[in-house]
């Protein structure tokens, strides 16, 4: 491992940390504030692709998954008000929904790294949010996969309610995958311009 890639791996595992955390406390009905945080991983992993290439964005990216799986295993020994912080299917879907993400965020950026600059990023962030956000909801609450953990009550997840407190009723975690895909997709397009300064500045240094 290049001692160039130490930042964004620590970044990346800052960011999964805080997430983990932040995904405790909410923010209005369907939010919680990891909403803001999370995002951030995809464009760690464009700086890490755009400056030093795909391989050392998987790096970074199994990074963030190994950091994120330790997460779920500290959550699985703390009990909350309703039990396990981290549950099994959380913990799956967590992962799972990760690395596919950020796996994907990777092919899809090098496929289009010769275009103009700002295509790669936003392609391959709002792809792989969106995939992201699909395979985290429906893993998680959606009761089509209680099987992976018949013990765990996910009933609170699929009362149906005004689609995002005003449209036709839906499972609650409809309303909160769709809010936290619109988190995502608005954070893509903020970060692009921080994402071509930082760009910018890591090539002068590399170089």
């Amino acid at each position: 491992m290049s001692r160039f890639h130490l930042p964004g791996i620590l970044a990346m595992a800052a960011i999964v940390v805080a997430s983990n955390i932040l995904v405790q406390f909410l923010l209005g009905d369907f939010l919680t504030w990891g909403a803001l945080t999370y995002p951030l991983a995809f464009l760690v992993n464009d700086v890490m692709n755009r400056v030093y290439g795909p391989a050392a964005a998987r790096r970074v990216v199994w990074a963030g998954f190994a950091t994120g799986v330790a997460c779920s295993l500290i959550g699985t020994q703390i009990v909350g008000e309703f039990g396990p912080l981290v549950t099994l299917r959380i913990a799956i879907a967590s992962g799972l929904a990760f690395l596919t993400a950020q796996m994907l965020d990777v092919a899809i950026f090098d496929r289009l790294r010769d275009q103009r600059w700002w295509k790669a990023p936003l392609a391959s962030t709002l792809v792989g949010s969106t995939v992201d956000t699909v395979l985290f909801f429906s893993i998680a609450f959606a009761a089509a996969f209680t099987f992976l953990e018949p013990g765990n009550d996910v009933g609170w997840a699929n009362e149906a309610v005004p689609l995002l407190g005003w449209g036709a009723p839906a499972p609650v975690w409809i309303s909160m995958a769709i809010a936290d895909w619109m988190v995502k997709l608005g954070l893509a397009l903020l970060a692009l311009m921080p994402f071509r300064i930082i760009v910018r500045k890591m090539t002068q240094q590399v170089a």
